[in-house]
């Protein structure tokens, strides 16, 4: 069974599901016994942020929303100061907020949401892509290491440190 995804910007009209999805994502992560997103961020007001400001994606199956990330171009200030060294000083894309609807949980949506990215990298002409997550959050730390990203070190967010990640695309 071949299902068409595709990643296109995220639109106003689109922010109930995809709040609907990040909830889903914050009680699966409770139910891992994560620290992560269990503080009241992301919320409703972070999804209408990343829409208004143009960082919202979302991954389709065939035109039905299945994942949603946040996909910003050269700008997470926390990254200007890591615990280790990124990979290179180019201009990159950071993903932010990954979130897999249960409905599609499992069938393998994280990984083809990063082979779009990567595409999506590719064909602005952007060196590579940072990303962040939870030491205790597996499930992520197993997409990423499976994709060929590396560990560059620690960065500090808002609410605590972070392992991070860099894979050069071009």
């Amino acid at each position: 069974m071949n299902l068409e995804t595709k990643l296109r910007k995220a639109e106003i009209e689109d922010k109930d599901t995809i709040w609907a999805i990040i909830q889903q994502s914050i009680e699966r992560r409770k139910q891992d016994g994560s620290t992560q997103w269990q503080n009241g961020y992301p919320n409703m007001n972070t999804v209408e942020n990343d829409i208004a400001k143009g960082f919202g994606y979302v991954l389709t199956v065939d035109g039905k929303i299945a994942v949603y990330a946040a996909l910003i171009l050269n700008d997470e200030p926390a990254y200007s100061t890591i615990e280790g060294a990124w990979l290179s000083n180019g201009e990159f894309v950071v993903v932010h907020r990954v979130a897999v609807d249960g409905k599609f949980a499992g069938q393998g949506m994280a990984k083809k949401l990063f082979d779009h990215i990567e595409d999506f990298t590719r064909s602005k002409g952007i060196q590579s892509i940072k990303v962040d997550t939870n030491y205790d959050n597996p499930a992520m730390l197993k997409i990423l290491e499976s994709k060929g990203y590396s560990y560059c070190g620690e960065v500090l967010l808002k609410d605590g440190m972070r392992k991070a990640y860099e894979k050069i695309i071009i």
